[in-house]
C-alpha cells in the first residue's frame, strides 16, 4: 500500500504561527500547516506516533511554561557527594543517592523549570536479566579481585531514566586540502626513495546528522555512557508521557542545552572533518580545512533507560551500567595487585629459564 500524502498526528499539534492543527507531511518529513504553510520538525515512529523536533536557535532564545516541567507531582533531591539531581514519586522516601550511595541528600523545591522530555524510550531488559548479565561481567575479568563478585552484590541495582539532548542538523561542508601522491627514486647508493608529489585538491560533503546523542548526565560516568550507547532513538523513542516515569527514578538533566547544542556542534565538527579527510584523495595529505554551514538544526530533550550499578570496593567506588533496551554491560573494577605481582614473578621467572637454556647450548 502506497504511503499516503498526507496523515494527521496521532497527538494533535498546533501550528506555532496560526495555532491551527498541523498536518503530517511525509514528502517533507514535517508538520505543515495547511493553513498558513508553516512547518515543524518532527519524527514519525514505526507505530505512527509523532516525537516533536524542536528549532534549537528558538529554543535557545526561549521556552515557555508549557515546554517545562514533568506534567506529574514529583519530588527532587540533590545529593551532596556527586551532585547529581534525582527525581521521583513523592511517596518514595530517599535515603541513599542511586549514583553513588551517599546518604547525604538535600531537598531541592521543584519550580517546574527543567525543559520537558519529548520523548522517552521505555526500559525493554527485565531485572533479573540484568543481574545475570552483571554477575558474568564480573567473571569475564581476570585482572580482578577473586572475590569481587561478593563484595559488589548486585542488590544496590537501580533502574534511571537518565537525560539526553538530541539534535538534527543538515550540513553542507566544502573542504580544501594538499593531496600527496607517493613516487619512488634511486637514490645515489642505488636504494630506492618514496617521495611525495603533492597537488592541491577540494570538494564538497553532504551530511545529515540525525539524533545525535549528548548525554546530559553527571550521576553516571561519561565513559560508560559512551560504552553502552548506541540507544536506538532514531526507531524505538516513544512521545514523551509521565506515566512512563511512575516507579522510575529520573536524573534531572545538568547540562543545559546551550552547553549541550555547543556539545554537539564540537561532535559534529569532528565527524564531519573525519567525512572530508576520507574524500581526499592520493596517498597522504596535509592541510585540510572545512568550511560548514548547518542548517535545519533541532534537538529534542529525551528520556533514556540504563540499570546502574554502584558499589565500593576498599576506599573506591565504582559503577556498572546496562542499557535498559539493549542490554550492553560497561563497568569499572579495581585491579587485584595480587594478581598483577604473580603474573610479573611468573614472567620473571620463564625470562629467567630461557636465557639459561640459551647460555647451556
Amino acid at each position: 500500500m502506497a504511503e499516503p500524502t498526507e496523515l494527521t498526528a496521532i497527538q494533535k499539534f498546533s501550528c506555532p504561527a496560526c495555532g491551527a492543527e498541523a498536518v503530517w507531511t511525509p514528502s517533507k518529513r514535517a508538520l505543515v500547516c495547511p493553513y498558513c504553510g508553516t512547518e515543524s520538525a518532527a519524527e514519525l515512529k514505526a507505530d505512527g506516533s509523532l516525537v516533536m523536533e524542536q528549532d534549537l536557535m528558538s529554543a535557545l532564545q526561549s521556552l515557555g511554561p508549557d515546554q517545562r516541567g514533568w506534567e506529574a507531582a514529583k519530588k527532587t533531591v540533590r545529593c551532596q557527594s556527586c551532585q547529581a539531581v534525582s527525581v521521583f514519586d513523592p511517596t518514595r522516601v530517599a535515603q541513599r543517592c542511586d549514583f553513588c550511595g551517599s546518604p547525604s541528600l538535600l531537598d531541592v523545591e521543584d519550580s517546574g523549570s527543567p525543559v520537558k522530555p519529548m520523548g522517552l524510550m521505555p526500559f525493554q531488559v527485565a531485572e533479573a536479566k540484568v543481574r545475570e548479565d552483571i554477575r558474568r561481567w564480573y567473571g569475564s575479568h581476570f585482572w580482578a579481585p577473586g572475590n569481587l563478585g561478593n563484595k559488589a552484590m548486585t542488590d544496590r541495582l537501580h533502574g534511571i531514566y537518565l537525560p539526553y539532548w538530541t539534535f538534527d542538523a543538515k550540513a553542507d561542508c566544502p573542504w580544501e586540502a594538499e593531496a600527496g601522491y607517493y613516487y619512488y627514486v634511486k637514490g645515489r647508493d642505488g636504494k630506492s626513495e618514496r617521495r611525495t608529489r603533492w597537488e592541491s585538491a577540494s570538494g564538497r560533503v553532504e551530511h545529515f546528522f540525525d539524533d545525535l546523542l549528548v548525554p546530559a548526565s553527571k550521576g553516571v560516568h561519561a565513559k560508560l555512557l559512551e560504552e553502552v550507547s548506541p540507544f536506538p532513538t532514531t526507531a524505538e523513542l516513544k512521545p514523551y508521557d509521565a506515566g512512563y516515569l511512575s516507579g522510575w527514578v529520573v536524573e534531572q538533566y545538568q547540562i543545559d542545552l546551550a552547553a549541550a547544542a555547543k556539545d554537539s556542534r564540537g561532535r559534529m565538527m569532528n565527524a564531519l572533518e573525519a567525512m572530508c579527510s576520507a574524500e581526499v584523495p592520493g596517498d597522504t595529505q596535509r592541510g585540510l580545512q572545512i568550511a560548514p554551514v548547518f542548517d535545519h538544526t533541532t534537538f529534542k530533550h529525551v528520556l533514556l533507560p540504563v540499570w546502574l550499578l554502584t558499589y565500593q570496593y576498599g576506599a573506591k567506588t565504582f559503577q556498572v551500567a546496562v542499557n535498559g533496551h539493549t542490554g550492553k554491560v560497561a563497568g569499572e573494577y579495581p585491579i587485584s595487585w595480587v594478581k598483577v605481582m604473580v603474573a610479573v614473578v611468573l614472567g620473571l621467572i620463564a625470562l629467567a629459564v630461557i636465557i639459561s637454556l640459551g647460555e647451556g647450548k
